[in-house]
């Protein structure tokens, strides 16, 4: 069965429910069963490879003992198990103490889980095909699930605002591609959505590993964090897809929630990639976790101080994705944009053209690199052009990272050496900006001006064209009426 069959299967069988709503309920639904199914597969191999491993899950929970089975229990019998047993169980794992690990993972994930299906006959149909088709312990089947994943990430896309969650894949390589983590760097992404930074950062790093000691920081050194549960568990979910099996640092929690005042130098880390959310208000109170000068309820400009907050000093970089009214804005913005100009050095700014989160949000969107231990002398800008023939993306014709291939190929290297003025790349000095009252909204200069003209000249030119169509309009029907008149 091919993946695209298998989910549609799957999601036809949840229309027939009357309990699940739209395609955000679906994809929850079928993420909570892969989550267990996965987990149980992996606990299989645990006990084989650990012999002191023990399940933080009751015998009678796992999915091996009570979904396995094709003819195990269905109707209304499923049902009062997953809504009366299962998930309380699973909840109370998360406060549960002396938990493991493991069991810490999975009371994070179903924290804020429903079962939103009311058929338990639906339900086991829908069991059935999940336990039939894929064993995440089998090579082959684990890369069905990780296509069967990107079916979700793209099915995600259309579910209305569920779409925030998600950064397109070519943005996510970009970014990770340069900034170059390397194996024992710390990286975070405070908004982590999906993981879709963090699992990209995990196959850049796997090159780079000679040894299990390897593998292990792997897994240490990466930290997420995301309020919204649905993201959460598709994040941990993609987290374990990409080999770690102990996804514990992915924390379902607000990031912002936390005073800044209380995040010490232990919390620093050296690398932060992120798409923070943006357009956005923070609920009341969260700004007073911050200190007056960056006090405000929009939620990117919070998040931009937490980012600053948090890199090491000297060492810590950035990239992070903004919207192109954080580069004008003033008040808290202002107050940020000159921190970053002289405390870090805001070496680049990829200004990305309106469309690449579409179908979300048409906002131009920007990708500020910046690394600890300022100040700015200069930054370079780089105008992302599009394809040949493209007026815009859209999920049929989305960015690709073929086309970052300019950006890389003009950035210089790790120490960004020997970088061109182009067509699509200027740069503009620190005091320029400064100037400008810390606006770095700064154009193209290399744009060609397009002139159209006097308006008054452009305004006489059309009513001329104008009375030309009437007058032609008017010769066209009298020859009409001629032509008619003549025949009879």
């Amino acid at each position: 069965m091919s993946i695209a069959t298998l989910v549609k299967s799957i999601q036809d069988i949840m229309r027939k429910d009357v309990g699940v709503d739209g395609d955000a309920q679906r994809i929850s639904q079928i993420v909570w069963l892969l989550f267990l199914k996965i987990f149980d597969d992996r606990e299989q191999e645990w006990q084989f490879t650990q012999p002191e491993y023990r399940s933080p899950l009751l015998s009678h929970l796992r999915w091996s003992n009570w979904a396995k089975d094709p003819e195990g229990i269905t109707g209304e019998e499923l049902i009062d198990f997953v809504n009366n047993d299962l998930f309380p169980s699973l909840k109370n794992l998360a406060t549960t103490p002396g938990v493991s690990p493991q069991g810490r993972v999975v009371g994070s994930v179903f924290e804020d889980a429903y079962n939103y299906m009311k058929s338990g006959t639906l339900l086991r149909q829908v069991i059935n095909i999940i336990e039939a088709d894929v064993d995440f312990n089998t090579s082959g089947d684990r890369h069905l699930f990780n296509d069967i994943y990107e079916k979700l990430l793209a099915d995600l896309q259309s579910a209305g605002n569920a779409g925030e969650y998600y950064t397109p894949r070519a943005v996510t390589q970009f970014m990770v591609d340069m900034l170059g983590p390397r194996l024992g760097q710390s990286i975070l992404d405070p908004a982590c959505g999906t993981c879709g930074f963090l699992t990209c950062a995990i196959e850049h790093l796997k090159g780079q590993i000679k040894s299990v000691d390897d593998r292990e920081k792997i897994q240490v050194n990466l930290h997420g964090v995301e309020k919204k549960p649905l993201p959460h568990m598709l994040g941990v979910t993609n987290m374990m897809l990409h080999g770690i099996d102990v996804p514990a640092n992915i924390r379902h929690d607000n990031t912002l929630a936390r005073p800044l005042k209380d995040y010490g130098p232990k919390d620093c880390v050296d690398l932060i990639i992120t798409n923070p959310p943006f357009g956005g208000m923070e609920e009341d109170g969260i700004e007073k976790n911050f200190p007056r000068q960056y006090q405000t309820r929009e939620t990117a400009d919070l998040f931009m101080a937490l980012i600053m907050h948090l890199l090491k000093p000297d060492t810590g970089k950035a990239a992070v994705v903004l919207p192109d009214g954080f580069l004008f804005g003033e008040g808290v913005k202002s107050t940020l944009k000159r921190e970053l100009l002289e405390a870090f050095d805001l070496h680049t700014i990829v200004r990305l053209p309106k469309g690449v989160f579409s179908p979300y949000t048409s906002i131009a969107t920007n990708i500020l690199f910046f690394e600890k231990g300022g100040p700015t002398r200069e930054v370079w800008f780089f105008e992302h052009p599009y394809p040949d023939g493209y007026k815009s993306y859209s999920r049929s014709k989305p960015l690709t990272i073929a086309e970052f291939d300019r950006e890389k190929a003009w950035w210089g290297g790790s120490s960004r050496e020997g970088r061109q003025t182009t067509e699509h790349a200027w740069r503009v000095s620190a005091e320029e900006i400064v100037a400008r009252n810390y606006n770095l909204d700064c154009k193209n200069p290399h744009e060609v001006e397009v002139h159209h003209g006097d308006p008054e000249e452009l305004m006489q030119e059309y009513l001329e064209i104008a009375r030309q169509l009437e007058a032609a309009q008017a010769a066209l029907k009298r020859e009409l009426i001629d032509a008619l008149e003549g025949r009879g």
